[in-house]
């Protein structure tokens, strides 16, 4: 479970089968105090990786800067590169992603409703047959 900040947008492609799958770098950030009493902060970067439903969530909502709430697994992968050595990558495979910027304010003054944050783990909820955004209220939820 990470909560950061997206570096850049995500970055969705599609593999065979029209699978969407979307990568965007995760910066979180720890402060605390050294011995001396002075305040530290240290940024460390994460690759978060979005598969299908939650790709296309992504690509919609989420942009540089996005603050949002990422929970999942990590995955080591480990190849050669072309001049024969060895490489790794550790990235975070997410299944589940919360939205946690502020809703944004409509010309009217209203706020807009946040759809990606009300699916959280669940890439097809807060929306209906035709693909269109609807409400989902937390207590309508079965858990």
């Amino acid at each position: 479970m990470l909560i950061g900040n997206l570096g850049k947008d995500p970055d969705i492609q599609y593999i065979e089968g029209n699978i969407a799958v979307a990568k965007f770098p995760l910066a979180t950030t720890e402060n605390y105090r050294d011995k001396t009493g002075n305040m530290v902060s240290q940024t460390e970067w994460h690759t978060v990786v979005v598969w299908r439903g939650l790709a296309d969530l992504a690509q919609k909502y989420l942009h540089k800067g996005s603050l949002v709430f990422v929970e999942g697994k990590l995955r080591t992968r480990n190849w050669e590169d072309k001049d024969k050595n060895r490489r790794s990558s550790t990235e975070i495979v997410a299944d589940g992603l919360v939205m946690l910027d502020k809703r944004k304010e409509n010309n009217d003054g209203t706020a807009a409703d946040n759809h990606a944050n009300e699916a959280g783990n669940y890439p097809d909820a807060g929306y209906d047959n035709n693909n269109q955004a609807t409400n989902i209220a937390k207590d309508d939820l079965p858990f």
